[in-house]
């Protein structure tokens, strides 16, 4: 039963206290020549299955009939308000025509766009910007404003880009304003908007607001990652507070302004699991398209309901595979539900959005998935040595391989409290496995690279393996050989000493066999060295480096960039849906006992272990042309147009990542150089001092004091600083995020978790290697239950949404009134489709080896897929969003 005051339905006007003065009040009538407006609003009534308010437009419909209308009033930039001549004056009301016959009663969101008339004094000049006052009982959401019907020479169709949810007007403290879509720097803003432009920002950084947060304020603040663990259900879910310590620093999160928990004041309450009303301001939650294809997503992560169900249903030894066949019947055919109870049981406690979802074709099988690109070609080449090393370079993690410069490899961890931890590889080896060339050649000659996971993992190795986990911290050489690919030499697997951490480590190293039991342990040795790499691609490369790090940006530029900036209009399509995302991350993923705890080998430290990273975390250094040189895979090149030479030439997401980098710099560097004529008009620009300055301080304010934070005080840092916010969010994060299923998908390519240490000779494990290598091997890796969690979510994580918008694509073609910015973009966008191009030639190119390997998958993970408009979504393996997203 829905509940609604009649006194509201009714439109019964409560007892009023003194009013605020409000702009609409501020409206004088004078006699002056006036003219008629036409124009186009664009409008959506509700979200996509908005339950809880099934009547909204029905009560809106009451609403429009009873007057209480929808208004719209245009701000002049040329004629002061009298009232108060720091504003515009504002025009006479006009209101959304036909409401009652257009908006339907429907549980689905439609566009509607609605006639408005606005009588208008032509001494006023074009309006810059309006004030829009929602009377309805509901929210609706605001596309756009389309003026039209000024005189020849005024600039044609003026338009305002609006993209935001409108509340009843009773929500808000203080007037909804939009602008045109025409850029300012803060010095160049209509001295009658300026005023409008401050209290707009002020809005939105919400003054401190205590409390929590309603889904109708718009306030963007900073908060602790204080709110993943959960002390009142005990010890074992209580998780450290991450930022605002030397110890576990982080990146700032969005505030909620939720309750301190009882258990542990510090710690912020959480939401039941089944409420996903998580707040984020409300114009940064999903549109209803990416709400209805994520629906699922919220489902699967519910580990709490669907791990004893799985359970129930395994029809074979309980959280085992018995063989490979198994593994692949979770493609073929899924896993057979024992009866129809089971269902029904399953129906009762899910939403039957997204157990429709989970039951696949027939309806009799259980959690069938889509064949991974993996297995495509072939069934066994992912666990050939040459996949092996092949993933490093255009897997789904290919951002840590590095040269190695010296040999034995070095550790960078503390002697004095971890001992001696550097690698106990020796050149006895691996030289007969070096096509002829000796250790020395090799380094001299570039040949010799690391998969380095050492350092990282051994700090928490000894925590870590107190828990089901059985892991070790390994180090993995390979060479470079004539014909482009890498040949795995050793992989070093580590554990703490036994003593004590302080008496350094106990390794063990393993070269390749491809027959009996010594090649039984090296494909097991490959396994560690993968779960190691898997957790630290969600982990490291994933979550922290992308989603974790670009939310202090998001936050900043709306609380201190106007969306008149043109900064702003730059970076904001590169904001899209990160919020919401890393919201709902924080509260069903990465949280204590969440998903990610449970499938990936850290456990309950993986988010320790990943605030331990950021502590080397350095803004600058992820630009890429850096980033491969601070790895040694390629050198300072001038002539080059990245500034760089790769060492490895067929290294796709370096090779094809290079050319978006250099297209995304020029882009930029056009648009700024266009509103920044100098480095003064940089200095000068208070929005964008105010913008860094509480990026670097509060928003990654735990690396406040870092040296290598650019200046801002040069067109060139700027350029520089936008470039790489860009990058991070679209091309970077599609590199490590839509590879996921097509690699991980089958999870015995890439593991983990391992569950038992490398079998030592004369034990029981040992023998059952020499027996029956692949039943060891899954014994070892990710049990069931975990993998078929885990390929859940990784399938919804590396869909493209069918509302996706790609580098180089806009959602409005009118997102800006400058014709030179506009100019450059195309520019831009024709430069991506060139590459698209470059990408398709070099995959057909039978010479680079790495691009498709023995697996036949063709690198397109950096394919930019901006020609691509058919929103068609799916699990397609190519395509560079703008923004972080899934």
């Amino acid at each position: 039963m829905i509940h609604t005051d009649i006194a509201e339905i009714l439109c019964v006007k409560p007892k009023t206290k003194k009013k605020t003065k409000t702009m609409e009040q501020d409206v004088k009538k004078t006699k002056t020549k006036t003219m008629k407006i036409e124009g186009e609003v664009v409008v959506m009534k509700k979200n996509l299955l908005d339950f809880k308010d099934v009547m909204a437009s029905l009560l809106d419909r009451i609403h429009e009939l009873l007057g209480r209308r929808v208004s719209l009033h245009l701000i002049s930039s040329l004629q002061p308000d009298p009232a108060n001549e720091k504003r515009g004056r504002l025009g006479k009301a006009a209101h959304l025509e036909n409401w009652v016959t257009k908006i339907k009663t429907s549980v689905t969101a439609e566009e509607t766009t609605f006639g408005v008339t606005f009588d208008w004094d032509e001494s006023m000049g074009p309006p810059a910007a309006f004030v829009i006052k929602n009377h309805h009982h509901s929210q609706f959401y605001l596309k756009s404003l389309t003026l039209r019907g000024f005189p020849e020479g005024e600039g044609g169709p003026i338009h305002f880009l609006c993209n935001s949810w409108i509340y009843p007007s009773h929500r808000y403290r203080s007037d909804r304003v939009f602008f045109s879509n025409k850029a300012y720097l803060p010095s160049n803003m209509p001295e009658l908007l300026k005023e409008l432009r401050e209290e707009e920002l002020m809005n939105l950084r919400g003054n401190q607001k205590e409390g929590e947060l309603k889904e109708w304020d718009r306030v963007y603040d900073y908060a602790y990652y204080n709110d993943l663990g959960a002390p009142e259900k005990g010890p074992n879910s209580v998780r450290p507070v991450l930022g605002g310590s030397s110890d576990l620093p982080y990146p700032r999160r969005g505030k909620t302004g939720r309750k301190p928990n009882i258990a542990d004041p510090k710690s912020e309450s959480r939401l039941a699991l089944l409420n996903l009303n998580i707040y984020v301001p409300r114009d940064e939650r999903f549109s209803h398209v990416k709400f209805s294809d994520v629906l699922v997503y919220a489902l699967k992560a519910v580990t709490q309901v669907l791990v004893p169900e799985i359970a129930s249903v395994c029809n074979k030894t309980i959280n085992e595979f018995d063989s490979y066949e198994d593994v692949f019947h979770l493609y073929d055919d899924g896993i057979k539900l024992a009866d129809g109870h089971t269902i029904s049981k399953l129906r009762d406690i899910i939403p039957w959005e997204i157990f429709r979802e989970l039951i696949r074709n027939d309806g009799e099988r259980f959690l069938k998935f889509p064949l991974p690109d993996i297995l495509k070609e072939s069934r066994s080449a992912w666990r050939t040595d040459e996949e092996f090393a092949r993933e490093m370079l255009a897997g789904l993690n290919p951002v840590v391989i590095s040269r190695l410069q010296e040999f034995p490899p070095k550790s960078n961890l503390d002697s004095a409290k971890y001992g001696n931890q550097d690698s106990s590889i020796r050149e006895e080896h691996i030289e007969a496995n070096m096509n002829g060339l000796n250790v020395l050649d090799a380094l001299e000659q570039n040949k010799l690279y690391i998969l380095d996971h050492h350092d990282a993992l051994m700090p928490y190795l000894a925590r870590i393996n107190t828990t089901n986990t059985k892991t070790y911290a390994t180090r993995t050489l390979l060479l470079l050989q004539e014909d482009g690919t890498l040949k795995p030499l050793a992989i070093e697997l580590s554990l703490p000493h036994a003593q004590g951490e302080a008496h350094g480590s106990v390794s063990k190293v393993f070269t390749p066999a491809e027959t009996g039991v010594e090649g039984s342990i090296w494909q097991l040795a490959k396994a560690y060295a993968a779960v190691n790499d898997s957790g630290y691609h969600q982990l490291i490369s994933h979550w922290l480096q992308t989603h974790a790090v670009i939310e202090p940006f998001i936050m900043a530029s709306n609380r201190q960039l106007s969306v008149v900036h043109p900064i702003y209009k730059l970076l904001h399509p590169h904001f899209r849906d990160t919020m919401n995302i890393n919201a709902l991350a924080r509260h069903v993923l990465i949280n204590s006992d969440g998903i990610l705890e449970i499938t990936v080998f850290p456990g309950r430290y993986a988010m320790e272990l990943s605030s331990s990273i950021y502590k080397n975390w350095v803004f600058t250094d992820q630009a890429l042309p850096k980033d491969l040189v601070k790895r040694g895979v390629a050198v300072e090149d001038p002539n080059s147009d990245s500034g760089v030479k790769l060492l490895i030439e067929d290294y796709p997401y370096a090779v094809d990542g290079l050319e978006i980098w250099s297209a995304i710099k020029r882009w930029v560097t056009e648009y700024c150089s266009f509103y920044y004529k100098n480095d003064k008009t940089v200095q000068t620009d208070t929005e964008i001092q105010s913008w860094w300055t509480e990026l670097r301080t509060i928003g990654h304010g735990d690396k406040q004091h870092e040296s290598w934070w650019p200046s801002m005080q040069t067109r060139d840092d700027l350029i520089e600083s936008c470039t790489i916010i860009i990058w991070i969010a679209s091309a970077l994060h599609a590199a490590v995020n839509f590879g996921q299923y097509p690699y991980a998908g089958f999870l015995p390519n890439r593991p983990t978790v391992s569950r038992r240490f490398m079998p030592e000779p004369g034990t029981v494990e040992y023998t059952e290697l020499a027996e029956d290598t692949d039943v060891a091997f899954l014994k070892t890796i990710t049990p069931q239950l975990q993998t078929l969690l885990g390929i859940s979510i990784i399938e919804t994580l590396s869909l493209h949404s069918t509302d996706e918008v790609y580098l180089g694509q806009r959602e409005s073609l009118n997102w800006t009134a400058d014709d030179e910015a506009l100019e450059a973009f195309k520019r831009f966008g024709k430069e991506l489709e060139l590459i698209e191009n470059n990408i398709i030639k070099r995959n057909n190119n039978k010479r680079f080896k790495n691009r498709t390997g023995l697996v036949n998958i063709p690198y397109t993970l950096l394919y930019p897929n901006t020609t691509d408009y058919t929103r068609e979504g799916g699990l397609t393996g190519k395509g560079i969003p703008n923004s972080v997203s899934i």
